[in-house]
């Protein structure tokens, strides 16, 4: 356009063309200003991306352990170990993967995209593999923590450069804010699509349990007598019982599949833009980062919270089973929990709009703490179980949106701090969901070794006394105590509204003086 007004001045009224061209410049800012704004669409198939993290972790968070104990038929030391090595393996892969990440070369389709590209094919495998049965038994704990490592390693390389992906689709703070609220809807409507895929059809398929050590007491003749007379159904029961979870674990895939293609069809990798020209070196970013005090608030508070309502979905399986008596309805009551946190999505995202982030995180994990307590009150009574169960969902999913909602607040809040440091994202988000998954993993190993000291009997009807004590505290006591702890700690996070107001005109500020000087010089070029 602007090559068009100067041929048609010609030579004649140089200085009048150069008055015309300036009245042009402000259509770079709206060009600038219309390029970091999402259509929803984008913002659809960002959220999408989301997706196959969630569904695939809250199979394994949900499903995981009673497989390994009651399926695969596990001693329950050997599946924690595998739960512990697994969780720690995928933690210690996260600032690997971050650092590579940061040192990947910008490629036509970006930095994030082509690791989320070229690990999908490969993480639905392993994952396809960590649900099937070997026919081999020496060899059973080795194939799964091969395959549950692997798989998690994978998983990494799709998830760390997704989540730094967010600082990449758009420079507009609000904007993100937006594609963030749409991306936890679409997490916690994914963790309900894994739970409903898993839950349904392996629900179907239950095996058979065998009567307790008080039952065989009570009456050993009627244990004879059950052994005998089931003992052919038990295994034709248990192998359609695996034949579930590896049609089940093949749906996933395909889902996970989808959800990729979807995300990198519809979601363009703007690269960053800063004063700084080369990212900071690996080892003094981490110490930047590890040392930022908002940050390691955040992660410290979060850390704890987390790993209460992680004690919660890695026990609740089984708390359903073995100490409510619901073995054919614990499906549904972990349907019922995610269909009522992805409900509640919106109510939270305006939730933190109206009242700031740091109060929604508050009451957000505040509003588990009555239902967390009334679950192990109460009697077994399944109405109670579903209310309490739907109630308990609007606190997951706080639980789920105010860490990924905050994170990109702590920071914009470092580059106001640190303004010629770049490439630090993807260290940011690896390192939170390092400690995350490490925690993980040691909730599942404590909790599943904690089980094993109480007695927990593989596939029984009913569990001692000890294995019901331990499970009401894994999944009331524990919790409690942990939330507790995390929201101490949140109440010292610095990063209140005004502040996170001023950050971002101070970071509108920078981007437009960098797009200032970059207009001059292109309308110089031009003239």
């Amino acid at each position: 356009m602007h090559y068009t007004l100067l041929t048609l001045y010609g030579q004649r009224d140089l200085s009048r063309a150069s008055k015309t061209l300036w009245l042009f410049v402000p259509s770079f800012s709206l060009q600038h200003e219309h390029r970091n704004r999402l259509s929803i669409c984008n913002k659809i198939c960002y959220a999408i991306g989301g997706a196959p993290y969630q569904i695939t972790g809250s199979a394994l968070g949900f499903f995981l352990q009673l497989y390994l104990l009651d399926v695969a038929q596990l001693d329950p030391f050997y599946a924690s170990i595998i739960l512990f090595v697994g969780r720690a393996w995928d933690a210690v892969t996260d600032p690997t993967v971050g650092f590579l990440i940061s040192r990947s070369p910008w490629t036509r389709f970006g930095r994030m995209m082509p690791w989320i590209l070229l690990s999908t094919p490969l993480a639905v495998t392993s994952y396809f593999l960590v649900w099937y049965i070997p026919p081999f038994e020496d060899g059973k704990v080795i194939w799964y923590i091969f395959f549950y490592c692997i798989f998690q390693t994978l998983q990494t390389c799709f998830h760390v450069p997704y989540s730094a992906l967010t600082m990449f689709i758009t420079s507009e703070q609000k904007e993100r804010d937006s594609a963030t609220g749409y991306r936890m809807t679409v997490e916690v409507l994914g963790s309900l699509l894994g739970t409903a895929i898993q839950g349904q059809i392996v629900g179907m398929a239950h095996a058979p349990c065998l009567p307790g050590p008080g039952e065989i007491v009570a009456d050993p003749t009627n244990y004879s007598a059950f052994v005998s007379q089931n003992e052919s159904d038990h295994s034709i029961s248990l192998q359609h019982t695996k034949t579930a979870y590896m049609i089940a674990s093949a749906v996933i895939c395909s889902v996970y599949i989808l959800c990729a293609v979807v995300l990198f069809c519809g979601v363009r990798e703007h690269e960053a833009t800063g004063i700084g020209s080369k990212p900071m070196p690996f080892l003094q970013g981490i110490k930047m980062v590890m040392g930022y005090g908002p940050y390691a608030k955040l992660v410290t508070g979060f850390l704890f919270t987390s790993l209460a309502f992680m004690l919660l979905e890695g026990n609740f399986a089984l708390f359903c089973t073995s100490t409510l008596g619901f073995r054919n309805n614990f499906q549904n009551i972990l349907l019922v929990i995610m269909l009522s946190a992805t409900l509640a999505i919106p109510f939270w995202q305006w939730f933190l709009t109206r009242f700031g982030k740091k109060t929604a995180a508050f009451v957000g994990s505040m509003s588990a703490i009555p239902f967390v307590i009334l679950v192990v009150c109460v009697k077994s009574n399944l109405i109670i179980i579903y209310v309490v169960s739907c109630a308990s969902g609007v606190a997951v999913a706080a639980a789920f949106l105010l860490p990924w909602s905050m994170l990109p607040d702590v920071v914009d809040d470092f580059q106001v701090q640190n303004p010629n440091s770049t490439g630090h994202e993807a260290i940011f988000y690896s390192f939170y969901v390092f400690f995350t998954k490490f925690a993980s993993g040691i909730s599942l190993g404590v909790s599943t070794l904690s089980l094993d000291f109480a007695g927990y009997i593989t596939s029984g009807c009913s569990q001692p006394e000890e294995v019901d004590l331990t499970l009401k505290l894994l999944v009331s006591a524990v919790p409690v105590v942990l939330i507790f702890i995390g929201l101490g700690i949140l109440y010292t996070y610095p990063i209140d509204e005004e502040r996170r107001q001023g950050n971002r005109k101070i970071l509108q500020k920078m981007r437009d003086e960098e797009d200032s000087e970059t207009d001059s010089t292109e309308v110089a070029e031009m003239i």
